[in-house]
């Protein structure tokens, strides 16, 4: 029983990872907290399942499709509006952030209803080890492992990496350099959105979902890069699996309705003991 705890906590672990690595790449280059980042879940998660439903295609591609709008979503939204306040004190972007917010969830409700939906696929499980494994639980966890590893990689060996680096150590030095900020600010903000939406593509998989678990992706996000590491990429794998495995002892040992609880508990001893998370370096706590 404790190795199928594990692997469950390894399952829901890897999605919490993809639901945070936007979160914190966009604080991380922008230093802004974009509580967009729960709506953006949403939105994606219910293109897939519209995708699904209506045009007939695979989970999959229907992750995809709501990957490479939301894309083109939070570039827009960043380049039109929220890089207008970027270089304002936070207190002025937090306020123009947290009004898109309210617009858009507002308008999600309206459009989609609080009624949960979910794709209803099921695939089976596979027994492994022993082990019970949702097969669709799987391919979420595959998805959200590819797209993290994908966003690594991208970070670290190519030239559009480089530049959000340099710009996320010095938008000064970078913008002397040549590098176009506001562009790299656009561009990195709508790979956030990208990975929201495949975090929300991947749970529908897995989760019924409504407009009004946004605040819960929201927290779970904040939880998750306190823990591995404000602004890291492998700081959001190690965070979303540390949190995946706590939700899913924690249910053992206090119940099912106290692992978002631990979750937070955890989350303040870190702030305390430890402000650059497990796997986060000084200068981005």
């Amino acid at each position: 029983m404790i190795a199928q705890y594990v692997a469950n906590g390894l399952l829901i672990g890897s999605l919490y990872a993809c639901l945070a690595v936007g979160f914190s790449l966009i604080y991380g280059v922008l230093n802004i907290i974009n509580v967009l980042h729960g709506t953006f879940v949403v939105l994606g998660a219910y293109m897939t399942i519209y995708c699904a439903q209506l045009l007939g295609i695979s989970p999959l591609i229907s992750a995809l499709v709501g990957c490479a709008v939301m894309f083109v979503f939070g570039y827009l939204v960043q380049r039109l509006l929220i890089n207008e306040v970027v270089a304002a004190p936070v207190f002025i972007s937090f306020t123009l952030i947290f009004g898109l917010d309210l617009l858009v969830n507002n308008a999600m409700i309206q459009g989609f209803t609080a009624t949960p939906r979910s794709l209803l696929v099921d695939y089976g499980s596979i027994s492994l080890f022993g082990l019970s494994l949702s097969v669709a639980r799987l391919g979420a966890m595959a998805l959200a492992l590819v797209l993290t590893g994908a966003l690594y990689w991208l970070l670290r060996h190519s030239q559009m990496g480089r530049a959000i680096i340099a710009v996320r150590m010095d938008r000064h030095a970078a913008a002397l350099l040549g590098i176009r900020v506001p562009r790299v600010y656009a561009i990195t903000f709508g790979i956030g959105a990208l990975m929201a939406a495949a975090a929300g593509g991947a749970l529908a998989l897995v989760y019924p979902i409504t407009p009004l678990l946004s605040g819960v992706f929201l927290g779970k996000s904040f939880v998750i890069c306190v823990l591995g590491g404000l602004g890291s990429v492998p700081g959001a794998l190690v965070g979303g699996l540390a949190l995946g495995m706590l939700e899913s002892f924690g249910t053992i040992v206090f119940g099912s309705q106290w692992s978002t609880t631990v979750g937070f508990v955890l989350m303040l001893l870190v702030l305390v003991l430890r402000p650059t998370g497990l796997a986060g370096r000084k200068g981005y706590e």
